[in-house]
Formats: structure tokens, sequence, C-alpha cells
């Protein structure tokens, strides 16, 4: 995998589904502060990325941030749950994609949201790019390019059409105390949008010169995407009122579109949902396996995912494809964005923490690392206070399956009679 495909699996994450139904909420939250907000969660994001790259460069792995804990921290409970608890929300987020791909193609069919229909394309979808990883990193990279390709060719339409009819006085930032205060709750939120440039850790081992390669695709990926964020945002509060924005909710963009691409645009900014959701699903599938399959070889998860013949096929694709269905069929997707954002916020946490005790092996400034620890601890403290206050359930929901993980982990260890090992 070169660099660009490696940029365009990290690309097609980040702008996957989010970007075409968060507005509608950011709108609600952050109003006219909607683009500055990506700007912060931006920020936030290259604090986590500077560490990436240190340790990405020194330590590949397909298993990704947890091949940096268990170099930093050891082997030991903490590593354990969180290990379970990234590749949960790896198939977790499968599901949402897969539901949310559906949502999309049902209606531009023609045809009814109903139960049986979301159930038939979820199948198929997620088979579908499951089957793309059956052909490995190549494969799934070459998909990947066409897939972002053809998606930011569809948001520079809607960009550069849409800048002509701008109303400035939408994008006046407001700078009393409640709007400071949304802006910093929205950033908190969009922070997670950009979680998606984890992916090219995981596929380290298979991106060619890694060391060179790996720093760039991740600085390179979130630049786009902070580029992006920030443009379709400015875009889409400049043409519709923050109240129309409400709305609109889940299909914010495609209405915001309306004013200078008329229907057409609403059509073309729903195929570029469907593009833009396909994206997410095929690096997200391809990653989550990845992580498994490294995870077991190190005992972190059971020897099943660790099979290297299933069909020909290689590590846990089919078990973390049959799960992500089992999760869009059968569970409500209502508090679990907000759970998948909390563990790889607390992820990211500890491998800042990892960084720190690895600063003279890695690289990397500590009293730099020490500060962008503090912001991050400062981010996640934010998180689970604006949440409380709104949804006070996933509060209780994130404790639930912190908790449960850790159960998990302390049986797999009691049973593989595994002991703790110290990093040296």
């Amino acid at each position: 995998m070169g660099l660009w495909q490696a940029v365009s699996m990290a690309v097609g994450t980040m702008v996957g589904a989010s970007i075409f139904s968060i507005f509608g909420v950011g709108a609600e939250i952050a109003g006219r502060n909607l683009p500055i907000a990506f700007l912060f969660s931006g920020a936030y994001a290259l604090i986590v990325a500077y560490s990436y790259t240190k340790l990405g460069t020194k330590i590949v792995s397909n298993a990704g941030p947890i091949a940096f804990l268990l170099k930093g921290i050891g082997d030991n409970l903490i590593t354990g749950t969180l290990s379970v608890l990234i590749w949960l929300t790896y198939v977790v987020s499968i599901a949402m994609f897969a539901r949310a791909f559906a949502g999309y193609m049902l209606p531009l069919l023609g045809m009814q949201v109903s139960t049986t229909g979301m159930s038939v394309v979820v199948v198929l979808i997620i088979s579908l790019f499951a089957s793309l990883s059956f052909f490995g990193s190549k494969a799934v990279g070459k998909a990947e390019f066409y897939i972002v390709l053809v998606k930011l060719l569809i948001l520079g339409v809607f960009i550069a059409f849409g800048i002509t009819k701008l109303t400035p006085s939408n994008l006046t930032p407001a700078l009393d105390s409640s709007g400071f205060n949304g802006l910093i709750h929205a950033s908190v939120i969009f922070f997670l949008s950009y979680m998606g440039f984890g992916l090219i850790i995981n596929a380290g081992e298979n991106i060619e010169n890694a060391s060179r390669n790996i720093p760039k695709a991740i600085y390179i990926s979130i630049g786009i995407v902070l580029f992006i964020y920030v443009s379709v945002s400015a875009v889409a509060v400049g043409n519709l009122s923050i109240a129309q924005l409400i709305k609109a909710q889940d299909n914010a963009l495609a209405i915001a579109a309306k004013p200078f691409l008329g229907s057409f645009g609403f059509l073309l900014i729903s195929i570029g949902a469907l593009f833009s959701i396909s994206s997410a699903l095929n690096a997200t599938i391809y990653g989550s396996t990845n992580i498994a399959y490294s995870l077991a070889k190190d005992g972190e998860l059971p020897e099943i995912f660790e099979r290297k013949i299933w069909f020909g096929s290689a590590e846990g694709l089919y078990i973390t494809a049959i799960l992500g269905i089992l999760f869009a069929l059968f569970f409500k997707m209502n508090g679990i964005a907000f759970i998948t954002s909390g563990v790889f916020t607390v992820i990211y946490i500890f491998v800042l923490i990892s960084h720190y005790r690895l600063a003279d092996q890695v690289g990397g400034n500590r009293p730099f690392i020490l500060f962008n620890l503090i912001v991050l601890v400062a981010v996640f403290a934010a998180l689970i206070y604006y949440q409380f206050k709104s949804q006070k359930m996933a509060v209780l929901g994130i404790a639930v399956v912190f908790v449960g993980a850790l159960v998990v982990e302390v049986i797999f260890r009691y049973i593989k009679k595994r002991s703790f090992k110290i990093p040296k």
C-alpha cells in the first residue's frame, strides 16, 4: 500500500458517514461557530497525531495503538481491556456505517425504509467490503483511492458552488459566553470525527517505506479532512439558517445544496453520502480485521482470530464482518457513538502516556507530550461533562462497557493462565 492509498483509507474513514449526518446536531450545539469548532477539533487531532507519528515509525504493527501500549505500559489489565474495547468499537462502527448506507440507499432507489429492506442492504454491503478485504491490502487500497476520489469531487462541487451563494451574516461568530460554550462543546464532539487517521497505523505492516510514509500519510490526511470539514460546514451554515439545519438533521448537507444546486444538488449529495459511507465501511472492515489478527498473535484475543486459512482468507475477517452484521440487525445504535468516542479518547490518552515513557527510544519532546496529555484529558473530561448534562444514560453505558471489557479480560487471562509482562 503506497502513500496515497494510505491517505485515501484514512480520509475515507474520517470523511465517512459523520460528515453527511453530523451537521444538524452540530448546528444545534455550535450555531454559527460550527466551522470554528472543526478548527479546534482538528487541533486536538494534531495533538494525538504527533505521538502517533513518533511511535508509528518505530513500532510498526497492524495492532495499531495497542502495540504502542504493550511497549509503553506493558501487558496488563489496562492494555488487555483496551484491546477488547478497540476491536469492539470497530465492529460497532461497521454496523453503524452499514445502517447509514441502507438509510440513504433505499430512499434514493424509491423504496420504503423497512426492517426487511434495511436487513438485506446491511448484509449485502458488509459482505461486499469484507470480500474486498479477502483480496488483501492492495485491493482495499485501490478501491479506497477511487471511492474517495469520487467523494471528494462531489464535495468539491458542493464547496465551489456553495461559496458563491453564502450569506455572510450567517457566518458571523457568536462570541458571547453561550456561543463560546457551544463552540467548546462541539469541538470536543467533532474531535472524534478525525479518528480515522489511526487506520494508517493499523495497516503499518502493509505500507511501503513505513517509517517515511506513515507520518506523511497521517498529517496529509488530517490536513485534507480539516479543509473539507471547515469548508463544507461554512457552506452549509452560510446557505441555510441554523433553524433550517437543525430541522434537516441527518440530511442537512443535501438540504443545504438546494439553494445553489436545486434538486440536482440534493441527488448529488445523496450519492456522495453513499460513496462516503462506502469508503468508511471499506477502511474500517480492513483496519478492524488487521487489529483482530495482530492482537490474537499477541494473545490479547482468542486464537480463532489468528486462523490463516478461512476459505483462503487471513485474519479475523469473517467473524468481524458477521458480528458487524449482527450488531446492525439486532442492536439499537442510540448512544453507541458516544461510547465509541469515549473509548477511543481513553486509548489516545494511554498512547500519549506510552509516548512519554518511550520518548528516549522513539523521539519526541517530553514537556510537549505532557502538555498534549493535559489537553487530551481535558477534552475527555469535557466530553463526559457535556454528555452527562444532555444524556446521562450514555455516561452510564460507557461505564458498563468498560467494566464489561475488564471482566472479559480477567476471565480470558484466567482461562489462558497468562501472566503480566513488564515493558523493558
